[in-house]
């Protein structure tokens, strides 16, 4: 009979995304990763036998899941534009813990972003997000060009922001962007 595990799956992914986002892909070692898991190397390896890439891709598969169910179905629904940029608005504030969290997709790209183990993942989450962003933007009456490039100036600060808020120490510069970004984007 099998030992009970130790700790749950989503337990275990949580924890395993929190050191990714801290420090890194390239950063979060076995030894890290271990202890932050509360289990020894050989657990986590029997857990994820691909090892360091596999728990990555199983934190971005939980991440992708939580951005399709609380960012882009929203977005997607027949509300009112206003409502689903607001919607997105305060799930985007809680992924990222107010600004106190690092964005995964930042975190978990390599230095050559081209080429790196999960760029096409990070890529096609950007993409969606755009996407469902800039329908609605065209549902609030903007062509589809403007939509877009709002859409993705729209990430673009938002992603900015968690970047300058890590560097400064302080989660204003989040607080700012979420405070501005819905009359930004349906601005006439």
């Amino acid at each position: 009979m099998a030992r009970p595990a130790k700790i749950e799956d989503s337990a275990l992914l949580e924890r395993l995304s929190d050191v990714f986002r801290e420090v890194g892909y390239e950063a979060a070692s076995l030894a890290v990763l271990s202890e932050a898991a509360g289990l020894k190397k050989a657990s986590l390896y029997h857990r994820f036998p691909g090892g360091k890439e596999q728990m990555a891709r199983e934190v971005m598969a939980r991440a992708e899941t939580w951005l399709s169910e609380h960012i882009l179905a929203p977005l997607q629904s027949s509300a009112l534009p206003e409502a689903r940029i607001q919607g997105m608005v305060r799930s985007v504030d809680a992924f990222y813990s107010g600004g106190r969290q690092a964005c995964l997709l930042n975190m978990l790209s390599s230095p050559h972003a081209d080429h790196g183990p999960f760029a096409s993942l990070i890529r096609n989450a950007f993409e969606a997000w755009i996407g469902a962003l800039s329908a609605v933007l065209i549902d609030a009456g903007f062509d589809e060009d403007t939509a877009r490039f709002r859409a993705e100036r729209a990430i673009v600060l938002l992603q900015g922001s968690l970047v300058v808020s890590r560097g400064m120490g302080t989660t204003r510069p989040f607080r700012n962007c979420l405070a501005n970004l819905e009359r930004e984007m349906l601005a006439r």
